[in-house]
Protein backbone atom coordinates (compact mmCIF):
# COMPACT_ATOMS: atom_id res chain seq x y z
CA UNK A 1 0.00 0.00 0.00
CA UNK A 2 2.65 2.62 0.54
CA UNK A 3 4.35 1.78 -2.42
CA UNK A 4 1.13 2.64 -3.97
CA UNK A 5 0.34 5.77 -2.41
CA UNK A 6 3.64 6.83 -3.55
CA UNK A 7 3.27 5.53 -6.90
CA UNK A 8 0.48 7.61 -6.94
CA UNK A 9 1.45 11.07 -5.70
CA UNK A 10 4.48 10.83 -7.56
CA UNK A 11 1.99 10.68 -10.51
CA UNK A 12 -0.18 13.32 -9.78
CA UNK A 13 2.85 15.21 -9.28
CA UNK A 14 4.16 14.88 -12.70
CA UNK A 15 0.64 15.67 -14.27
CA UNK A 16 0.72 18.49 -12.22
CA UNK A 17 4.22 19.60 -13.49
CA UNK A 18 2.84 18.87 -16.81
CA UNK A 19 -0.10 21.58 -16.65
CA UNK A 20 1.89 23.85 -14.42
CA UNK A 21 3.91 24.17 -17.67
CA UNK A 22 1.15 24.64 -19.72
CA UNK A 23 0.04 27.86 -17.45
CA UNK A 24 3.56 29.14 -17.27
CA UNK A 25 3.76 28.64 -20.81
CA UNK A 26 0.11 30.25 -22.01
CA UNK A 27 -1.70 31.07 -19.03
CA UNK A 28 -5.30 29.70 -18.58
CA UNK A 29 -5.84 28.35 -22.09
CA UNK A 30 -2.03 27.05 -21.96
CA UNK A 31 -3.26 25.49 -18.97
CA UNK A 32 -6.53 23.92 -20.53
CA UNK A 33 -3.96 22.84 -24.03
CA UNK A 34 -1.24 20.77 -21.69
CA UNK A 35 -4.24 19.07 -19.52
CA UNK A 36 -6.22 17.84 -23.31
CA UNK A 37 -2.62 17.15 -24.72
CA UNK A 38 -1.90 15.03 -21.18
CA UNK A 39 -5.16 13.21 -21.56
CA UNK A 40 -4.54 12.04 -25.45
CA UNK A 41 -0.99 11.35 -25.26
CA UNK A 42 -1.98 8.96 -22.16
CA UNK A 43 -5.00 7.56 -23.85
CA UNK A 44 -2.69 6.61 -27.02
CA UNK A 45 0.08 5.27 -24.69
CA UNK A 46 -2.98 3.06 -23.03
CA UNK A 47 -3.79 1.46 -26.25
CA UNK A 48 -0.89 1.00 -28.24
CA UNK A 49 2.08 0.95 -25.89
CA UNK A 50 2.92 -2.77 -25.84
CA UNK A 51 3.27 -2.63 -30.06
CA UNK A 52 4.91 0.83 -30.17
CA UNK A 53 7.65 -1.01 -27.33
CA UNK A 54 7.98 -4.35 -28.68
CA UNK A 55 8.20 -2.93 -32.61
CA UNK A 56 10.85 -0.85 -31.46
CA UNK A 57 12.95 -3.33 -30.07
CA UNK A 58 12.40 -5.80 -33.11
CA UNK A 59 10.77 -8.62 -30.73
CA UNK A 60 9.56 -11.53 -32.59
CA UNK A 61 6.82 -14.02 -31.44
CA UNK A 62 7.66 -17.03 -30.58
CA UNK A 63 5.17 -20.08 -30.18
CA UNK A 64 5.21 -23.06 -27.67
CA UNK A 65 6.81 -25.55 -30.66
CA UNK A 66 9.69 -23.02 -31.00
CA UNK A 67 10.90 -23.07 -27.14
CA UNK A 68 8.57 -26.14 -25.17
CA UNK A 69 10.06 -25.61 -22.17
CA UNK A 70 10.35 -22.12 -21.93
CA UNK A 71 6.27 -21.73 -22.38
CA UNK A 72 5.97 -24.50 -19.59
CA UNK A 73 7.68 -22.66 -16.95
CA UNK A 74 6.06 -18.99 -18.17
CA UNK A 75 2.74 -21.08 -17.94
CA UNK A 76 3.44 -22.38 -14.76
CA UNK A 77 4.67 -19.16 -13.72
CA UNK A 78 1.40 -17.44 -14.85
CA UNK A 79 -0.79 -19.68 -13.42
CA UNK A 80 0.66 -19.30 -9.50
CA UNK A 81 0.62 -15.35 -9.68
CA UNK A 82 -3.05 -15.92 -10.87
CA UNK A 83 -2.36 -14.48 -14.16
CA UNK A 84 -3.58 -15.35 -17.88
CA UNK A 85 -0.29 -17.06 -20.11
CA UNK A 86 1.21 -13.43 -21.47
CA UNK A 87 2.09 -13.25 -25.52
CA UNK A 88 6.00 -14.28 -25.23
CA UNK A 89 8.96 -12.59 -27.75
CA UNK A 90 12.29 -13.00 -28.05
CA UNK A 91 14.72 -10.11 -29.05
CA UNK A 92 17.95 -10.78 -30.84
CA UNK A 93 20.42 -9.28 -28.60
CA UNK A 94 23.60 -10.26 -27.05
CA UNK A 95 23.21 -8.17 -23.91
CA UNK A 96 21.36 -10.29 -21.36
CA UNK A 97 17.68 -8.46 -20.38
CA UNK A 98 13.83 -8.85 -20.41
CA UNK A 99 10.77 -6.53 -20.17
CA UNK A 100 6.90 -6.66 -19.96
CA UNK A 101 4.69 -4.65 -21.41
CA UNK A 102 0.77 -4.31 -22.39
CA UNK A 103 -1.77 -2.24 -21.01
CA UNK A 104 -3.33 -4.79 -18.66
CA UNK A 105 -2.72 -8.51 -17.49
CA UNK A 106 -5.05 -9.61 -20.27
CA UNK A 107 -3.24 -7.58 -23.61
CA UNK A 108 0.29 -8.40 -21.90
CA UNK A 109 3.64 -9.48 -23.02
CA UNK A 110 7.13 -10.87 -21.83
CA UNK A 111 10.10 -10.23 -24.05
CA UNK A 112 13.54 -11.69 -23.39
CA UNK A 113 16.67 -10.99 -24.86
CA UNK A 114 18.59 -13.91 -26.68
CA UNK A 115 21.59 -13.02 -24.43
CA UNK A 116 19.76 -14.09 -21.49
CA UNK A 117 18.96 -17.23 -23.11
CA UNK A 118 22.13 -18.37 -23.47
CA UNK A 119 23.57 -17.45 -19.87
CA UNK A 120 21.38 -18.34 -17.65
CA UNK A 121 19.74 -21.84 -15.63
CA UNK A 122 15.93 -22.41 -15.91
CA UNK A 123 15.98 -21.65 -12.18
CA UNK A 124 17.28 -18.28 -13.04
CA UNK A 125 14.92 -17.55 -16.43
CA UNK A 126 11.95 -18.61 -13.83
CA UNK A 127 13.03 -16.09 -11.13
CA UNK A 128 13.63 -13.16 -14.35
CA UNK A 129 10.56 -14.64 -15.72
CA UNK A 130 8.41 -14.02 -12.07
CA UNK A 131 9.90 -10.23 -12.32
CA UNK A 132 8.34 -9.55 -15.00
CA UNK A 133 4.78 -11.16 -14.13
CA UNK A 134 5.01 -9.12 -10.79
CA UNK A 135 5.48 -6.04 -12.89
CA UNK A 136 1.79 -7.16 -14.80
CA UNK A 137 0.00 -8.31 -11.84
CA UNK A 138 1.07 -4.88 -10.23
CA UNK A 139 -0.05 -3.12 -13.97
CA UNK A 140 3.43 -1.44 -13.89
CA UNK A 141 3.61 -1.54 -17.37
CA UNK A 142 0.79 0.77 -18.01
CA UNK A 143 2.35 3.17 -14.80
CA UNK A 144 5.53 3.11 -17.00
CA UNK A 145 4.32 3.74 -19.95
CA UNK A 146 1.92 6.70 -19.06
CA UNK A 147 4.58 8.33 -16.98
CA UNK A 148 7.58 7.78 -19.83
CA UNK A 149 4.73 9.70 -22.19
CA UNK A 150 3.79 12.34 -19.52
CA UNK A 151 7.75 13.16 -19.33
CA UNK A 152 7.95 13.06 -23.10
CA UNK A 153 5.22 15.62 -23.62
CA UNK A 154 6.56 17.84 -20.78
CA UNK A 155 9.75 18.07 -22.87
CA UNK A 156 7.89 18.28 -25.96
CA UNK A 157 5.73 21.46 -24.12
CA UNK A 158 9.00 23.25 -22.80
CA UNK A 159 10.49 23.41 -26.04
CA UNK A 160 7.84 24.41 -27.91
CA UNK A 161 7.08 26.94 -25.17
CA UNK A 162 10.76 28.29 -25.93
CA UNK A 163 10.27 28.18 -29.30
CA UNK A 164 7.08 30.39 -29.29
CA UNK A 165 8.47 32.56 -26.77
CA UNK A 166 6.46 31.67 -24.01
CA UNK A 167 3.55 34.21 -24.76
CA UNK A 168 0.58 33.90 -22.79
CA UNK A 169 -3.12 33.97 -24.07
CA UNK A 170 -3.19 37.94 -24.23
CA UNK A 171 -0.59 38.33 -26.19
CA UNK A 172 1.69 39.20 -23.92
CA UNK A 173 5.32 37.66 -23.12
CA UNK A 174 4.91 35.54 -19.98
CA UNK A 175 6.10 36.92 -16.74
CA UNK A 176 9.47 34.53 -16.93
CA UNK A 177 10.86 36.60 -19.33
CA UNK A 178 13.26 34.59 -22.04
CA UNK A 179 15.78 33.48 -19.39
CA UNK A 180 12.53 32.07 -17.02
CA UNK A 181 11.22 30.52 -20.85
CA UNK A 182 15.07 28.67 -21.20
CA UNK A 183 15.12 27.32 -17.81
CA UNK A 184 11.41 26.32 -18.11
CA UNK A 185 13.15 24.02 -20.96
CA UNK A 186 16.13 22.93 -18.97
CA UNK A 187 14.58 22.00 -15.35
CA UNK A 188 10.93 20.99 -16.45
CA UNK A 189 12.12 17.78 -18.26
CA UNK A 190 14.75 17.25 -15.67
CA UNK A 191 12.11 17.81 -13.29
CA UNK A 192 9.74 14.78 -14.60
CA UNK A 193 13.00 12.56 -15.44
CA UNK A 194 13.36 12.66 -11.67
CA UNK A 195 9.88 11.72 -11.01
CA UNK A 196 9.56 9.10 -13.70
CA UNK A 197 13.19 7.86 -11.98
CA UNK A 198 11.24 7.54 -8.71
CA UNK A 199 8.30 6.00 -9.92
CA UNK A 200 10.87 3.38 -11.60
CA UNK A 201 12.90 2.55 -8.79
CA UNK A 202 9.87 2.08 -6.38
CA UNK A 203 8.03 -0.22 -8.33
CA UNK A 204 11.08 -2.41 -9.40
CA UNK A 205 11.61 -3.31 -5.71
CA UNK A 206 7.79 -4.16 -5.18
CA UNK A 207 8.26 -6.73 -8.15
CA UNK A 208 11.16 -8.36 -7.00
CA UNK A 209 9.43 -9.18 -3.84
CA UNK A 210 6.19 -10.25 -5.27
CA UNK A 211 8.41 -12.24 -8.41
CA UNK A 212 10.43 -14.12 -5.53
CA UNK A 213 7.22 -15.27 -4.06
CA UNK A 214 5.76 -16.42 -7.74
CA UNK A 215 8.76 -17.98 -7.96
CA UNK A 216 8.93 -19.94 -5.03
CA UNK A 217 12.81 -19.26 -4.00
CA UNK A 218 14.17 -15.81 -3.87
CA UNK A 219 17.70 -16.85 -4.63
CA UNK A 220 16.57 -17.77 -7.97
CA UNK A 221 16.07 -14.39 -8.81
CA UNK A 222 18.93 -12.72 -6.51
CA UNK A 223 21.34 -15.14 -9.00
CA UNK A 224 19.76 -14.21 -12.42
CA UNK A 225 20.20 -10.37 -10.96
CA UNK A 226 23.76 -11.22 -10.54
CA UNK A 227 24.32 -12.84 -13.93
CA UNK A 228 22.18 -9.62 -15.60
CA UNK A 229 24.58 -7.07 -14.41
CA UNK A 230 27.63 -9.21 -14.54
CA UNK A 231 27.27 -10.14 -18.22
CA UNK A 232 25.67 -6.69 -19.68
CA UNK A 233 29.14 -4.82 -18.55
CA UNK A 234 30.76 -4.04 -21.97
CA UNK A 235 27.85 -5.72 -24.24
CA UNK A 236 26.24 -2.18 -25.84
CA UNK A 237 22.32 -2.68 -26.55
CA UNK A 238 22.10 -0.25 -29.51
CA UNK A 239 18.44 -0.20 -29.66
CA UNK A 240 18.13 0.70 -26.04
CA UNK A 241 20.84 3.43 -26.48
CA UNK A 242 18.78 4.69 -29.65
CA UNK A 243 15.25 4.70 -27.28
CA UNK A 244 16.72 5.24 -23.77
CA UNK A 245 13.15 6.33 -22.51
CA UNK A 246 12.62 2.42 -23.03
CA UNK A 247 15.33 1.75 -20.28
CA UNK A 248 12.74 1.62 -17.20
CA UNK A 249 11.09 -1.41 -18.60
CA UNK A 250 14.08 -3.64 -18.64
CA UNK A 251 14.56 -5.79 -15.45
CA UNK A 252 18.24 -4.03 -15.25
CA UNK A 253 19.00 -1.17 -16.48
CA UNK A 254 20.59 -1.69 -20.12
CA UNK A 255 22.21 1.50 -20.94
CA UNK A 256 25.88 1.44 -20.71
CA UNK A 257 26.16 4.72 -19.07
CA UNK A 258 28.72 5.77 -22.06
CA UNK A 259 26.78 9.22 -22.40
CA UNK A 260 25.25 10.57 -19.15
CA UNK A 261 22.97 7.97 -18.50
CA UNK A 262 24.44 6.73 -15.39
CA UNK A 263 23.09 10.09 -13.83
CA UNK A 264 19.47 9.44 -14.25
CA UNK A 265 19.31 5.79 -13.52
CA UNK A 266 15.89 4.65 -13.65
CA UNK A 267 16.70 1.50 -11.53
CA UNK A 268 17.79 1.15 -7.74
CA UNK A 269 21.65 -0.28 -7.36
CA UNK A 270 21.51 -4.13 -8.18
CA UNK A 271 23.48 -5.16 -5.11
CA UNK A 272 20.55 -3.60 -2.94
CA UNK A 273 18.06 -5.73 -4.89
CA UNK A 274 20.04 -8.78 -4.20
CA UNK A 275 20.26 -7.80 -0.35
CA UNK A 276 16.91 -7.91 0.07
CA UNK A 277 15.97 -10.90 -1.62
CA UNK A 278 18.31 -13.12 0.20
CA UNK A 279 16.99 -11.78 3.24
CA UNK A 280 14.14 -12.96 2.38
CA UNK A 281 15.01 -16.59 1.78
CA UNK A 282 13.16 -19.09 4.21
CA UNK A 283 15.15 -21.02 6.74
CA UNK A 284 14.48 -24.09 4.76
CA UNK A 285 12.70 -24.61 1.23
CA UNK A 286 9.16 -24.19 0.63
CA UNK A 287 8.73 -24.80 -2.97
CA UNK A 288 9.67 -28.09 -5.20
CA UNK A 289 12.47 -27.53 -7.64
CA UNK A 290 12.20 -26.74 -11.36
CA UNK A 291 12.33 -30.83 -12.06
CA UNK A 292 10.65 -31.81 -9.22
CA UNK A 293 6.49 -32.05 -8.18
CA UNK A 294 4.85 -29.05 -10.34
CA UNK A 295 7.78 -27.60 -11.94
CA UNK A 296 8.55 -31.24 -13.76
CA UNK A 297 8.53 -31.46 -17.76
CA UNK A 298 10.13 -32.80 -20.49
CA UNK A 299 14.01 -31.77 -20.69
CA UNK A 300 14.19 -30.05 -16.86
CA UNK A 301 17.72 -29.76 -16.99
CA UNK A 302 20.00 -26.30 -15.12
CA UNK A 303 20.20 -25.45 -19.01
CA UNK A 304 18.84 -24.61 -22.10
CA UNK A 305 18.19 -27.81 -24.27
CA UNK A 306 21.09 -30.02 -23.03
CA UNK A 307 24.23 -28.12 -22.79
CA UNK A 308 23.49 -26.49 -26.07
CA UNK A 309 23.08 -23.09 -26.56
CA UNK A 310 19.32 -21.99 -27.02
CA UNK A 311 17.91 -22.42 -30.70
CA UNK A 312 17.54 -18.59 -31.25
CA UNK A 313 21.34 -17.85 -30.26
Amino acid sequence: MAGTLRTAILLAGLTALFIGIGYALGGGQGMVIAFLLACGTNLWAWWNSDRVVLSMHNAQPITPAEAPRLFAIVRQLADRAGLPMPALYVIHEDQPNAFATGRDPEHAAVAVNTGLLDLMSEEEVAGVVAHELAHIRHRDTLIMTVTATLAGAIGMLAQFGFLFGGRAEDGRRNPFGPIGALLLVIVGPIAAMLVQMAISRSREYEADRLGAGICGDPRWLARGLEKLEHYKQGIVNPTAEAHPASAHLFIVNPLSGLRMDSLFTTHPPTEERIRRLLAMVPPAPSRPALGEGPWAGPAASSQWGSGRRNPWG
